[in-house]
């Protein structure tokens, strides 16, 4: 009936609808450091059974298929991209990159994530106690908490997360020690915007580490990672994306052109 096709049409409006919100924002956020872009995923709803496959038919023989029309499609859900983004050279001392899997740990507010978030921006800061925090709006602080003393030079951070600096000429190395976390499965985690996650029963509990050991990344001190969403790739899906939203208003147009010579009949 097109009536159905109408329904079916309309989901996938709807469906397409939520995925170009979902490009927009890749593409809105190719200049954010440390964003991970995400991907629609679809899923096609139920079925009308109008014959079952394998039934007997009038000849005693099984049919080789069955009859189903779909009701459909909708946006299952988004899957996060942690592709790493390009290394960006920085003139700060305190900014930093992990290179490979991990996440840099950072307060937030006790209403998000219980007060602990999870970032692979690294465009840190100090704030007015000498604090590494993130170069965000709300100045998350990095834990475990690191402190660069009023009038330190030459600030560096390792490969393993140690940090030195001179103070009065005087060089102090292995000052404090930046660690970084993983997850079994960072694709559940929940993006809470200012480039902040937090964990989800999806994501699993973080597993604390030190760079470079036990699988993690290592750090690239005086680096930032950027967005890893790639302009020309967004682009072309959001084209795809154009198009088929074009072809299910045509399905529209379709559908309703039968029900009007369905609903015409009576004056012929």
């Amino acid at each position: 009936m097109a009536i159905s096709a109408l329904h079916s049409a309309s989901s996938g409006l709807s469906a397409l609808s939520q995925n170009l919100d979902i490009i927009a924002n890749n593409l809105a956020n190719t200049n954010t450091v440390g964003f991970k872009t995400s991907r629609g995923n679809f899923e096609d709803l139920l079925y009308q059974e109008k014959a079952q496959p394998g039934v007997l038919n009038a000849s005693g023989d099984q049919t080789p298929a069955g009859l189903f029309v779909g009701l459909g499609v909708k946006l299952s859900s988004t899957q996060l991209n942690f592709e790493q983004g390009s290394p960006v050279k920085v003139e700060s001392g305190t900014n930093m990159m992990i290179s490979g899997p991990g996440f840099f740990q950072v307060r937030t507010l006790d209403s998000v994530g219980e007060g602990v978030g999870y970032t692979r921006a690294g465009n840190f800061t100090t704030n007015k106690d000498g604090e590494l925090v993130l170069g965000n709006g709300q100045g998350n602080r990095l834990e475990p908490v690191v402190v660069i003393p009023n009038g330190a030079t030459d600030i560096a951070i390792g490969p393993t997360g140690s940090v030195s600096y001179k103070v009065d000429g005087v060089q102090i190395a292995d000052a404090a020690q930046v660690e970084i976390f993983n997850f079994s499965n960072p694709g559940g985690l929940i993006s809470k915007g200012g480039n902040v996650y937090t964990t989800s029963l999806a994501s699993g509990d973080a597993i604390q580490g030190v760079p470079g050991e036990n699988g993690l990344g290592t750090i690239l001190g005086g680096y930032q990672e950027a967005s890893n969403a790639d302009p020309v790739k967004e682009l072309v899906e959001l084209i795809k994306t154009q198009r088929a939203f074009e072809m299910n208003s045509q399905s529209i147009k379709a559908a309703d052109e039968a029900l009007s010579v369905i609903s015409n009949l009576t004056r012929f």
